[in-house]
């Protein structure tokens, strides 16, 4: 097993690799073929013991997941792409759907013949127009080919993909939002029970996964679960997109086994940049805890990351040196949720409003050296009041940066009181500042 292990990213470089033509002769719909040989309950349990855990954040395993769906149940079942990819950090679906959009579509057709699903969706984020209209010319090429639409390469298996393209609501990344917008209505997490699996989509049996765990679907069935289950950890099994930007050398997607430290990551980006040192990051976007140098070493799979109390969510690692400030980072981050909430649920709506307006204060430097000490507790207390009690989990993620950002910077939270604002050289710290600035 090597430091990197090109699979979802192994064809990026290829000529025009999001064609059909491109993707079939590197082995292309080779696993579809294999898995319409296959019973539905034999794909399932190849993904059951691969160990794939869901790609979008929670971790949940994606075989376990499809096991849930009722046979029983005459409604119709539902595959459901999630690619509403949209938290501030997280850009490693865009790129894969741009760069290898068949991967994602045979991911897609093997995964609905598992959880028997004549009808397929890609929820798209509708600010991305090119990768929607890539898409959508992959699933015509699709069609042509005899890989969408009625009996599949002679199956007896229908399936139709629709590529739909979602509202602009950072809202709809959670999944139940998700179905709301699909059947357009406005993007608002329903309540739970009944869960997807029983009630989803249009009140039937329905699947959402991510589409990095879709398009992991063919390689499993390709190369075997055991070839999967080799990779990573002993718990975290396989590979991921780790995507690096911020303050380092190289940022880009580095895709490489679970379990895998920002040591070495940071090696193979080129280190930080330049006559600088690394200060805090995000394991997994702007709605993770945030972690520092002395957490260089930990393994990026989940139980590792969260051991250091952190989560590893989407591999969004955002890196930031001496040059930023913590706090006006965490500002930015709690305006885009407070900007982003749904409003369907107290907590989330005042907690995100009053959250901006207490690190704002502090930012700016309002208040005294001993106020900000009650300023600082009464951030941690908006946090509590907001961690679990929000509907869905925007309300905690929002909480996240501030509470770690404490945790770890609290004496830089006191210098800006102290300095009367904030003590940092923004210019200094941009990702685009000027050739030659600090």
């Amino acid at each position: 097993m090597h430091t990197l292990t090109p699979v979802l990213t192994d064809n990026w470089d290829a000529d025009r690799s999001w064609t059909i033509e491109s993707y079939e002769a590197r082995g292309g719909y080779g696993a579809l073929k294999t898995a319409l040989g296959m019973s539905q309950d034999d794909i399932i349990t190849a993904v059951k013991d691969s160990g794939l855990r869901g790609r979008g954040g929670a971790g949940f395993p994606t075989g376990m997941k499809w096991g849930f769906i009722p046979q029983d149940n005459p409604n119709p079942k539902y595959l459901v792409v999630n690619a509403d990819e949209s938290e501030p950090g997280t850009c490693k679906d865009i790129p894969l759907m741009m760069a290898s959009p068949h991967t994602l579509v045979e991911g897609v057709i093997i995964s609905s013949y598992a959880i028997r699903a004549n009808t397929a969706f890609i929820y798209v984020r509708g600010e991305v127009l090119h990768v929607i209209r890539r898409l959508q010319k992959a699933v015509q090429d699709a069609y042509l080919a005899g890989h969408l639409g009625k009996n599949i390469h002679g199956s007896g298996y229908d399936l139709d993909l629709v590529v739909h393209a979602g509202a602009g609501a950072y809202i709809c990344g959670e999944e139940t939002a998700l179905l709301d917008s699909l059947e357009g209505r406005r993007g608002q997490p329903r309540l739970r029970p009944p869960f997807p699996a029983v009630a989803g989509l249009y009140a039937s049996p329905t699947v959402v996964n991510n589409v990095e765990s879709i398009a992991s679907v063919p390689s499993i069935i390709a190369n075997g679960a055991e070839w999967f289950s080799s990779m990573g950890t002993e718990r975290s099994k396989g590979y991921g997109i780790f995507s690096l930007s911020g303050h380092v050398t190289r940022p880009g997607q580095y895709e490489a086994p679970l379990g895998i430290t920002l040591r070495t990551l940071i090696d193979l980006a080129g280190g930080m940049r330049e006559g600088h040192e690394l200060k805090f990051w995000t394991p997994g976007g702007s709605s993770t805890p945030l972690l520092t140098a002395e957490h260089l070493d930990i393994p990026l799979d989940f139980e590792g990351v969260g051991a250091a109390g952190s989560m590893l969510g989407t591999r969004a690692i955002q890196l930031f040196d001496e040059t930023t400030c913590v706090v006006r980072a965490v500002l930015r981050w709690t305006e885009f949720y407070k900007h982003e909430s749904c409003g369907k649920c107290t907590p989330c709506r005042e907690g995100t409003w009053w959250l901006v307006q207490t690190l704002s204060k502090i930012e700016h430097g309002g208040g005294t050296a001993e106020g900000i000490e009650a300023d600082l507790d009464q951030l941690l207390d908006q946090c509590d009041n907001i961690l679990g009690r929000a509907f869905c989990a925007l309300g905690d993620g929002a909480t996240s940066p501030i509470s770690s950002s404490i945790q770890y910077f609290r004496d830089e939270f006191l210098e800006h009181a102290s300095n009367g604002g904030c003590p940092f050289d923004h210019a200094a710290s941009t990702l685009f500042a000027p050739v030659g600035a600090a």
